[in-house]
């Protein structure tokens, strides 16, 4: 009797649920500056790029929001570590980090 085993890949697809989009947001919520981004009009796998072009994409869509710099604030205080924020990249956000560290200590 031969056993073979055999690899399956099943591609799942979550959507978020249409009553979560005309849900209210949370004017007292720490994250209710999210409400106001450039990014609610994009899919979210446009923030956490593979590459160095969608990287430059995903800034793009960042130049000209409205709370760029709050969100950028947001990560480095929450010490996001993955995908862009605030227009910045994970090794943008980490420099930063480390300038402010050092200036803290001078």
């Amino acid at each position: 009797m031969i056993n073979r085993k055999r690899s399956v890949s099943i591609d799942v697809t979550v959507e978020r649920p249409a009553e979560l989009g005309n849900a209210p947001h949370d004017p007292d919520s720490v994250t209710a500056w999210m409400a106001e981004g450039n990014c609610r009009l994009h899919p979210p796998a446009t923030f956490f790029p593979s590459d160095g072009v969608g990287v430059d994409r995903a800034r793009k869509i960042c130049r000209d929001c409205p709370v760029v710099n709050t969100c950028l604030e947001f990560a480095l205080e929450e010490r996001i570590d993955h995908g862009v924020w605030g227009g910045c990249s994970e090794r943008e956000r980490r420099r930063i980090l480390k300038r402010r560290r050092v200036e803290e200590t001078v």
